[in-house]
């Protein structure tokens, strides 16, 4: 009698889900639209929207990196950015963990997040690159 009283409560605390206690959902981080681009090229417009949606994922909203299950460098007063051509480099062909992400862009795509990165994050470097520097260095 007493095992099925337990049984029963338990029964009715798992069906009502008063045992399985849910934190509140989490407001969503407003990002640009479209939510993510469709097919093999990125559709985002602008060196922020193009960071956020693509880049912010590894390397943080701040540009700090990120360090877990991979590590993600800094990009945050990162001294390598000096060199223009140092960042269209990785985008086009890549580095270590980072996939080569430009060749899902337009010169001028990689050209605006570039330039976006150089000069945000505590980044203070206004030699702007141009689209024309991006198709050049393309493989």
């Amino acid at each position: 009698m007493i095992r099925s009283s337990i049984t029963r409560t338990i029964a009715l605390l798992l069906a009502t889900g008063a045992a399985a206690q849910e934190p509140p959902p989490t407001k969503a981080v407003a990002s640009a639209e479209p939510a993510m681009s469709t097919g093999n090229r990125f559709t985002e417009a602008g060196g922020e929207a193009l960071y956020v949606q693509i880049c912010a994922a590894c390397h943080q909203a701040g540009g700090k990196g990120a360090v877990g299950a991979a590590a993600y460098p800094a990009l945050a007063g990162d001294a390598r950015l000096a060199s223009a051509s140092y960042p269209v480099t990785v985008m086009l062909y890549g580095l270590r963990g980072m996939p080569a992400l430009g060749r899902m862009m337009s010169d001028a795509q990689v050209a605006e997040v570039v330039n976006y990165v150089r000069t945000h994050f505590d980044n203070h470097y206004g030699d702007a690159v141009a689209p024309e520097d991006v198709k050049a260095a393309r493989p």
